[in-house]
């Protein structure tokens, strides 16, 4: 499996077009696995601003198990999640924010 998906990878990452690469997934995916991986994103985002995981669960409709495996890929500081939302977006992780910090997004 190593050298397949290694040519997915490489695929993956040479697409630049935001159209192509949702026509890609939709093609690759069943909408079901297409929209679980949008939740995703969305409750790492959520979880790595603050959010409590029962306002997640609620907010997006998901199972609090759900919500609780994002938090544990969260955990891990050098996980792929954590440094794109760090540096991709900028947002920076709630425990890694000053107390005047976190009390102005809240």
């Amino acid at each position: 499996m190593g050298k397949y998906k290694q040519e997915l990878l490489k695929l993956l990452s040479d697409i630049k077009n935001p159209a192509f690469m949702d026509a890609l997934l939709y093609d690759l995916l069943t909408p079901k696995e297409y929209n679980d991986i949008v939740l995703r994103w969305q409750i790492a985002k959520k979880l790595h601003a603050g959010d409590q995981q029962r306002d997640i669960s609620r907010k997006l409709k998901v199972a609090i198990a759900t919500v609780t495996r994002g938090s544990r890929v969260l955990a891990n500081k050098n996980g792929a999640f954590a440094k794109i939302l760090r540096k991709e977006l900028g947002i920076s992780h709630r425990s890694e924010r000053g107390p005047a910090q976190r009390r102005e997004n809240q």
